[in-house]
């Protein structure tokens, strides 16, 4: 029962879960959410159809319908969840992960993330201790629901003049192909189209530097203006300038506030995870933002997003939420906008790679991780080590610590399914972040026998 995280179930499948599993998620769903109806999807995977058929048996077994829209993205069902009021819905697919996982994101009302606090945790202990599975006197039907339009339309209503843009784009042989050229045309050069769940060119994580070598190297080649590159489930995108550089995911979400903030003149509160830049809320406040910080996670996110009723937000993993979209996420919706953004810029004759660098204020470390066995012991000793050099501007408690000095902060968090802690620094010089890193894997290796991986 290795599958159950905070965010979702996903693992090996036929290792971590089984479609024996499946089944009774599928039956213990509608049970859970109190729905009498199920809006199901999956992706491309090789097993997404076996699991697909054991989750519909478990749903109909129950006594609930199943509306099942077939091949989508995972913000398609959060749409179809929200647009057509549904109380439960299951995507089946394991998002960035490779070709051997699977898995299943929960939602409920409102496209609202189901994670392992607000009901998985049950439905994992129903199974541990064999709650029963019987067949309902009435079992549920599987009806077809074609919701792709309606999805599209929506995604429309947002498009810009991309026609000045000579742009790259990597499907990633995932479910960014279902509206690709639909919303953008046959003018980008694409590559890795065409739905394959063995993922041939490379694995569905854009977050991996060796998985963008292809769309960094196409942008160079064509000389395009920026490259983007979905990863497998199309609830994250990513960019490239036009350079070919990767441009780290929170900077992203300050970009996203030239749409939000200067195109559209809204004022209010953007979200940021706890890992994210100290330059995104530097550039993004003199626009008129008020800056929140929270959990990484779809689950705390989104749910975070709407109970401040920001506008949008995003994370360092290239999730971007939005208040126009059921306070969720969605890669395609997150990829028009930049793209808006992109376009102003080079009428104005400037590149993407130009706003970026005003934004960038400090040296970054990206995410270290560490293998730890005392995690928590482990934080609390970086944390009180620090602590006693200065003292602090901001400490943030939530999703591990977020410490905050004048001239750097850290963010050390523990991974939710490995021994590893997370840690990322920000420093306003590169001798003080390397010295700072140092400080930390020498605290870590010194005391709690941890290395670097």
């Amino acid at each position: 029962m290795g599958a159950f995280h905070a965010y979702d179930i996903r693992g090996v499948y036929g290792v971590d879960f089984d479609k024996e599993t499946a089944y009774k998620v599928g039956y213990f769903v509608p049970k859970l959410l109190s729905a009498d109806k199920v809006l199901v999807g999956r992706d491309c995977r090789v097993s997404s159809d076996e699991i697909h058929d054991a989750v519909l048996r478990g749903i109909t077994d129950s006594g609930a319908d199943v509306y099942d829209i077939g091949l989508s993205s995972t913000p398609m069902v959060y749409f179809g969840t929200a647009n057509y009021n549904f109380k439960a819905s299951i995507q089946i697919t394991a998002s960035h992960n490779s070709k051997e996982c699977n898995g299943m994101k929960v939602s409920t009302t409102d496209a609202a993330a189901v994670g392992y606090d607000a009901g998985l945790k049950l439905i994992k202990q129903w199974i541990d201790e064999g709650r029963p599975t019987p067949v309902a006197g009435k079992p549920g039907q599987v009806f077809d629901k074609e919701i792709r339009q309606d999805y599209i339309d929506f995604l429309l209503s947002f498009k810009g003049d991309y026609s000045g843009l000579r742009l790259a784009m990597d499907l990633s042989n995932g479910m960014a192909n279902l509206f690709a050229r639909t919303i953008f045309g046959d003018s980008p050069v694409y590559i890795n189209e065409g739905l394959d769940g063995t993922f041939p060119a490379h694995e569905p994580n854009p977050l991996l530097p060796a998985n963008t070598q292809q769309i960094r190297s196409l942008v160079r080649e064509i000389g395009a203006d920026m490259g983007v590159i979905w990863d497998g489930d199309a609830d994250r995108v990513m960019f490239i300038d036009e350079k070919g550089n990767f441009i780290s995911p929170d900077l992203i979400i300050a970009v996203l506030g030239h749409y939000y903030l200067k195109e559209r003149g809204l004022k209010g509160i953007v979200l940021q995870d706890i890992r994210s830049s100290k330059a995104v809320g530097e550039h993004l406040e003199p626009m008129g933002a008020s800056m929140a910080t929270w959990k990484v996670g779809r689950a705390f996110a989104a749910a975070k997003l709407r109970e401040i009723d920001g506008i949008f937000g995003g994370e360092l993993a290239g999730h971007y939420y939005f208040r126009d979209f059921f306070y969720s996420d969605s890669g395609m919706l997150a990829a028009m906008l930049v793209l808006r953004v992109a376009a102003a810029l080079k009428k104005e004759g400037r590149t993407i790679s130009s706003l970026v660098s005003e934004i960038v204020a400090y040296e970054n470390s990206g995410e270290i991780n560490f293998r730890v066995e005392k995690k928590q012991e482990a934080m609390d000793a970086v944390l009180a080590h620090f602590k006693k050099q200065e003292t602090p501007t901001a400490v943030m408690d939530f999703d591990g610590y977020r410490a905050e000095f004048p001239a750097w902060w850290f963010n050390i968090r523990p991974s939710n399914t490995e021994p590893l802690l997370r840690f990322i620094c920000e420093a306003s010089s590169a001798t003080l972040l390397a010295e700072k890193i140092a400080e930390v894997q020498g605290i870590l290796e010194k005391d709690f026998s941890a290395t670097r991986v």
